[in-house]
């Protein structure tokens, strides 16, 4: 898509809108549509803006107000491959635009072109139809929707050309269909004098869902005055109907041309029986007192969930972080609505199903079930298409289509929601129901819809699971596995990692052999929350384990891993800690490159916070020196080394956390360091940790004789 490059703006010229508007009109009757839109390409080709539209409620327009060229949306694909794109019906638009068809789940016919002229793609023309009309495109509105970019192209170019792109505004602009009709100017008073002669009432909705006609029986029925409700939502008039459930039946009947009907309780205890039948523009809605047959009816059929139920899936999908977020959050918002029993989601792997998550199935039957060999389907089975959401009424159904299939718990019918990403299939999603089920269209078309969210949702869950999974055992296999013994010397260490969901971390430690009788002990934190700094951290380690045991002071040992680390990753930093135990002289000696102060606990002594006098984080200046801090430790001293996902919490200042730690770290005499570190882990580990934790614990005890 090129766009010709537009002149100096002319103030004092214009689009010519009402022109555009008239041959919107003009086309959404000739094709007796039930909305029409017209979008504009901005200069550079990215966003397609609404620049006017006639048959939509405005909040669905103000959702659709702009998308861009690369958003998979019928109108954004026929601009950006410049071709007629056909949707002749719900399940087709849930097919290839899952999100358009959650966005506006109501049954449409969709057809979406490129407003061309001079070669070049100007905006784009979108034509809607109600449910139950063509299912193809005939000819009559082909010629149409041709003729109509034909005449809009030119309009829409020479405005660009001259500098005359359409001005941005706050809201769409929505037509009102009437003006196209000249009506006989007692018409509006006749109508109301056959309506108030009625006994139920009777209210107006516009296309915008506003009130614009109150009769005095509805009125009464509502006990709300008419004047009051003129010009509002239902929902705003009368606060009582602010459900979305109630939204959701006015919308339909706007939106999908299809009359709805719902009961609600009047705050004095009435049951009232709303029907509501599409006019045009907007809706009416004739109002009586409900039946008790009618008492707590809604028309949205069977399995069928609301707009504002999917749209809030939608959003809830897109936190989804594992598999099994993806089925809880379906299964919490679908599952009542469909009245299905169970749902999984199943992949494969050498050629055997695999459960990775699921909900309602017994733990017999996903075990009678995972590790069986892949089912493959009957691919002339009537109903089966590879690839496709596939719907079986009851048992016979299914069978015939996988003879070799197992029936789990009893189920008597299944909806398979086949997850497609980029081309290849990553698994299947199973709705299963404990009886037979008969599957409305309706009801195909949401399910389908959702086989795309979920798809989108899964695959993002399956890449995270993947990822961390590889991460994480790369990052565990990198720590030590066994610490070396040391008679005088018990050690406790923990490693904690991150809350599933949170970054990776890079924190490690380690315990170096030097001789029987020294030890050296390291702990750090590597810069970063990814694969890098997991394999960084792996390097550290290795580059201090060599010095060390190359025989390097404390300092040294730092300095030769710090001008490592300058070339290895200049633009990342690592805080360490590095110390050496003398076990027969009961000393140690220390060196710090930006990491925490080590605790000390000696005997009868409150726990102090050492000052380590740290040198720079390893990684910034090669030519750093590290100096180094001498103890004495007593037998049954205890060193406490540790990272910041100890300590850390959002608003808590460091120093007053490390403070805190000292003083509620008090180790008895005798008490094992495994309980001592669990008591200092117990808090990171119950909350939400968004880092890892690591913490050495080292106690020098008198050596045998």
């Amino acid at each position: 898509m090129t766009r010709p490059a537009s002149s100096a703006p002319d103030p004092g010229e214009a689009i010519e809108s009402s022109r555009l508007d008239d041959l919107l009109i003009e086309a959404v009757f000739s094709a007796g549509a039930h909305f029409g839109i017209v979008y504009v390409l901005d200069a550079d080709a990215r966003v397609l803006r609404m620049e006017t539209a006639i048959g939509l409620p405005a909040d669905v327009a103000q959702t659709w107000a702009r998308i861009r060229t690369n958003d998979r949306v019928p109108v954004a694909v026929s601009v950006r491959e410049r071709r007629l794109i056909w949707a002749g019906d719900r399940v087709a638009l849930a097919r290839g635009f899952p999100t358009a068809a959650l966005a506006l789940p109501y049954h449409f016919s969709v057809a979406a072109s490129p407003v061309c002229s001079g070669g070049d793609v100007w905006g784009g023309f979108v034509l809607g139809w109600p449910a139950g009309g063509e299912t193809v495109l005939d000819r009559r509105r082909l010629d149409v929707i041709e003729d109509a970019c034909a005449r809009m192209g030119p309009l829409l170019r020479r405005a660009s050309e001259h500098g005359r792109a359409v001005e941005p505004h706050a809201l769409p602009r929505i037509l009102d269909p009437v003006r196209a009709h000249r009506a006989d100017p007692y018409t509006a008073l006749r109508a109301m004098a056959c309506l108030n002669c009625l006994p139920e009432g009777y209210c107006h909705l516009d296309g915008h869902g506003l009130v614009t006609l109150v009769t005095p029986p509805a009125a009464g029925l509502l006990a709300a005055k008419p004047s009051e409700m003129v010009g509002q939502r239902m929902c705003e008039a009368l606060p009582w109907l602010d459900e979305p459930v109630y939204e959701d039946r006015f919308q339909a009947a706007i939106a999908d041309r299809q009359a709805t009907q719902f009961t609600a309780r009047h705050p004095d205890g009435r049951q009232l029986s709303f029907q509501c039948y599409p006019s045009l523009p907007g809706i009416t809605i004739r109002i009586m007192p409900a039946t008790t047959s009618q008492t707590g009816t809604l028309d949205a059929g069977p399995g069928v969930i609301g707009q504002h139920d999917l749209l809030h899936l939608a959003i809830s999908l897109a936190r989804a972080m594992t598999a099994q977020d993806v089925v809880d959050l379906v299964a919490d918002d679908v599952m009542p609505v469909c009245d299905a029993q169970a749902m999984a989601i199943l992949t494969w792997d050498s050629g055997r199903m695999r459960v990775v998550a699921s909900r309602g199935y017994s733990r017999r039957g996903i075990e009678k079930f995972d590790g069986r060999p892949v089912v493959r389907a009957v691919r002339w089975a009537r109903g089966y298409d590879e690839g496709r959401a596939a719907f079986y009424s009851d048992w016979d159904e299914f069978h015939q289509t996988y003879p070799g299939a197992v029936r789990v718990d009893d189920m008597g019918a299944w909806a398979l929601l086949p997850l497609v990403a980029q081309g290849r299939s990553i698994g299947t999603c199973v709705l299963a129901y404990d009886r037979p089920h008969r599957f409305g269209d309706s009801e195909r078309a949401m399910l389908t819809a959702l086989g795309g969210l979920v798809t989108q949702a899964f695959e993002r869950a399956w890449l995270y699971d993947n990822k961390h999974q590889l991460a994480q055992s790369m990052q565990t296999n990198l720590l030590p596995k066994d610490l070396p013994e040391f008679p005088g010397l018990e050690v406790a260490a923990r490693y904690v990692p991150a809350t599933p969901g949170m970054d990776l971390g890079g924190d490690f430690y380690d315990l170096i052999r030097l001789s029987d009788t020294e030890a050296a002990a390291v702990i750090g934190d590597v810069q970063g929350h990814d694969m890098t700094a997991v394999a960084l951290m792996g390097q550290v380690r290795t580059a201090i384990h060599t010095h060390a045991s190359a025989g390097a002071t404390c300092g040294e040992v730092l300095a030769h891993t710090n001008q490592l680390m300058t070339e290895l990753a200049p633009d990342r930093f690592t805080s360490c800690l590095y110390l050496t135990l003398d076990l027969e002289d009961h000393t140690a000696c220390l060196a710090s490159a930006g990491h925490l102060p080590p605790l000390l606990s000696r005997p009868g002594v409150p726990t102090q916070v050492l000052d380590t006098t740290p040198g720079p984080l390893l990684g910034i200046d090669p030519d750093a020196e590290y100096a180094t801090t001498d103890l004495h430790l007593p037998p049954g001293s205890v060193l406490t080394l540790y990272t910041d996902g100890l300590i850390e919490e959002p608003g808590c200042d460091l120093g007053e956390a490390i403070a805190a730690l000292a003083a509620r770290f008090a180790p008895a005499p005798g008490q094992p360091l495994r309980g001592l570190a669990e008591s200092l882990l117990g808090p990171a580990s119950t909350r939400q940790r968004a880092d890892d934790t690591a913490l050495l614990l080292l106690r020098n005890t008198p050596r045998p004789p």
